[in-house]
């Protein structure tokens, strides 16, 4: 089998790209020029690895590295926009869907395998969740075999959230927006890894949907707690800031691309992120349910 991936440079891509070649299936990673070298000195392994440069953006680009392709693996998206780069959830997660799609018909691809995100839905409070549902609808109605993941926040080696939050939570005082009750279902990046890979072949899941999580919903408070106990702080003492008090400071720093948060991260953290399906993925898909806690004890330093 050989299969196209976008995004496999990034922290979910650099997890199911290792898996692919575990299984012994050819990936083709789309890579934008001049970002080669990085991303094959990136892998451990480079045995059935094979780069192809490309863009979003750049149809033949895509459609030339598509041939010979059984199906296609789509990750691309992103959490923070920058409109003066033409970076904007639209763009990316709609436009640049539908150009991937686009590119596949062309190249005849079987499957196509889409990274959506848990709380994607129509009528979405972020622009975040509705543009990741719009592109949902362009897979669903593409006419290609396709399966949708719909991830929580993913944990694993290199990640971004919990290395963050265990910054926050080696300080005096952690702060916490609001009272921390919002409930998330953090997934391991391993089990995300194997559920897309197995996606590739499975029957069961074609043409379906699957809310995407991790053993049980945790609130934020817990979160931060067992982060604590992971850093060997058995007691994390909590500063909370009313979400009222919050919002002006959002508004006020979110366009610099230091401040930790944006209203579109705010509004959706606030709302919880949790599964309202969570034991379809672990019917349908062979993985562990990875507990947080135990999770991220295997790659958290003190």
């Amino acid at each position: 089998m050989k299969v196209f991936l976008t995004g496999g440079s990034g922290f979910v891509g650099k997890g199911i790209r290792a898996r692919l070649q575990q299984a012994g299936i050819t990936t083709v990673c789309l890579v934008r020029p001049g970002s080669e070298a990085k991303v094959a000195g990136d892998a451990v392994d480079t045995e059935g690895l094979e780069l192809s440069t490309g863009d979003l953006f750049d149809l033949p680009s895509l459609v030339r590295g598509m041939q010979g392709c059984d199906a296609v693996i789509h990750l691309v998206g992103i959490i923070r926009e920058r409109p003066s780069k033409g970076v904007t959830f639209p763009r990316i997660h709609v436009e640049g869907t539908r150009n991937i799609l686009e590119a596949a018909r062309q190249a005849q691809v079987k499957r196509f395998v889409h990274m959506s995100a848990l709380g994607a839905r129509e009528n979405a409070t972020s622009d975040y969740h509705k543009t990741k549902y719009e592109a949902e609808q362009l897979v669903q109605n593409s006419g290609i075999p396709y399966v949708i993941f719909r991830p929580s926040v993913i944990f694993g080696p290199g990640d971004e959230f919990v290395n963050m939050l265990a910054d926050l939570v080696r300080l005096p005082l952690t702060p916490v927006i609001g009272d921390g009750s919002y409930l998330l279902q953090p997934v391991a990046r391993e089990t995300v890894a194997d559920v897309f890979v197995q996606a590739l072949t499975s029957d069961a899941a074609l043409n379906q949907v699957f809310e995407t999580g991790g053993p049980e919903p945790i609130s934020y408070g817990r979160i931060l707690d067992e982060i604590g106990a992971v850093l060997g702080k058995p007691r994390v003492r909590k500063m909370h800031i009313p979400l009222p008090l919050m919002k002006p400071v959002v508004n006020l720093m979110e366009g610099f691309s230091f401040f930790p948060i944006t209203n579109t991260q705010l509004t959706m953290l606030v709302e919880g992120n949790f599964c309202r399906d969570d034991q379809k993925l672990y019917e349908t898909f062979s993985t562990d349910k990875i507990p947080f806690g135990p999770g991220i004890a295997t790659y958290l330093k003190r």
